[in-house]
């Protein structure tokens, strides 16, 4: 197993517990959990993560009863704010947002009306500005998506493509949860603790500092390998390198006990470097662990990936997808070798899509390979 991310993890948790397979999973990070590491603040002891904020959420009965098995999850349901020209709205937009930024008081059927005549100006989207304002209207899209985006992909959104945009959520009630999902929780004692508990079974070994390029070859031939590494990177780049966007964080200790008031403050004037600001403590506003003087936040920046950063988010396009079709074909070929998780796919997947997807993994490729014989051909990275 190449990554120990939710995916491995996953995987490697069902081929010990249910196959009864002794699994050796590889990391070449110091830590297990891939971008879902959680680790205290030194100073503060609030738990942070550190590749960003991650929330769990899913209406995906089979994934909320496995995730269970090794969790407990708090009540915390996600809201998120947007700051524009000094002023506050909630997010995604709503009922509540329209009324505050036009600065009056809508029903539900006269924001309807409202954004309908907004979003006539454009029929015929040629780029994403064009696109989210058929969606949203001109006025909501310069408030809220315009300056978030082009600081998201340091490009102008009359030079991004329509398709980056397919919707744009509106609810026209006062409903600001942020997601939709029957379930939505973080787990009570961390995502650390969570994923220890599903590599600690006696046939899993997880090697960290360990990179699966520079031991490959000491595996033999007949141990079926999940790659869940950058998919180009497999290939040596032989079609190309993916583009993907990633992060930058910087964390820093306030001197107070409450920075923003809210767990994720985005910022959506392009003045502004960064695209969002989380701080911690709110995650579980139920520890009472959390120091009364001292707070943690971490500002998030956004820029375009090379070789040597954490790649994010698949920047997916037309030259992308023509090269993900040519990689999925060596894939293919590449039989007792099966491509999984988020860079082994190139999909962004949230934990619940990876969990699922890893469970569909071992269900329809490795049972029927280990209790049945049956060949263990790649398929390509479609699983």
């Amino acid at each position: 197993m190449a990554g120990s991310g939710f995916f491995g993890l996953t995987v490697a948790e069902r081929c010990a517990a249910e196959l009864g397979l002794r699994v050796l999973v590889l990391d070449r990070r110091d830590h297990i959990g891939g971008n879902a590491y959680s680790e205290p603040e030194p100073e503060t002891g609030i738990e942070i993560h550190r590749y960003g904020a991650h929330l769990f959420h899913t209406s995906n009965e089979r994934v909320w009863e496995y995730a269970n098995r090794f969790t407990r999850f708090t009540g915390y349901q996600h809201r998120v704010f947007s700051t524009f020209k000094g002023r506050v709205y909630p997010l995604p937009i709503n009922l509540g947002t329209i009324c505050s930024y036009f600065g009056r008081s809508f029903t539900p059927d006269e924001a309807r009306a409202l954004v309908a005549e907004q979003a006539a100006e454009v029929t015929d989207p040629a780029n994403l500005e064009e696109k989210a304002i058929s969606l949203i209207g001109r006025p909501l899209y310069e408030a809220f998506i315009r300056g978030y985006t082009a600081k998201q992909w340091q490009t102008d959104p009359r030079d991004l493509p329509a398709e980056i945009i397919t919707r744009l959520p509106v609810r026209y009630t006062f409903d600001n949860r942020y997601f939709n999902d029957t379930y939505e929780g973080l787990p009570v004692d961390g995502y650390t603790a969570w994923l220890e508990r599903m590599a600690d079974h006696p046939d899993i070994e997880v090697r960290l500092n360990t990179d699966y390029f520079d031991v490959r070859d000491d595996i033999p031939s007949d141990v079926p390998v999940v790659y869940t590494g950058p998919l180009d990177r497999y290939f040596g780049y032989a079609e190309g390198e993916l583009s993907w966007r990633t992060l930058d964080f910087e964390v820093e200790v306030k001197p107070t006990g409450d920075f923003q008031g809210t767990p994720v403050m985005n910022y959506a004037d392009e003045d502004v470097p960064y695209t969002r600001i989380h701080e911690f403590r709110h995650f579980h506003p139920e520890r009472d662990s959390h120091p009364a003087d001292s707070t943690v936040i971490m500002r998030e920046y956004s820029r375009s990936a090379g070789r040597d950063d954490e790649p994010y988010y698949p920047v997916n396009t037309a030259e992308d997808r023509d090269r993900l079709l040519r990689y999925r074909a060596l894939a293919r070929r590449e039989d007792g070798v099966l491509f999984g998780g988020r860079l082994g796919t190139y999909k962004y997947l949230d934990m619940h899509m990876a969990i699922a997807s890893a469970l569909n993994m071992v269900d329809n490729r490795l049972r029927p390979h280990f209790t049945e014989g049956a060949p263990l051909t790649s398929g390509g990275t479609d699983e």
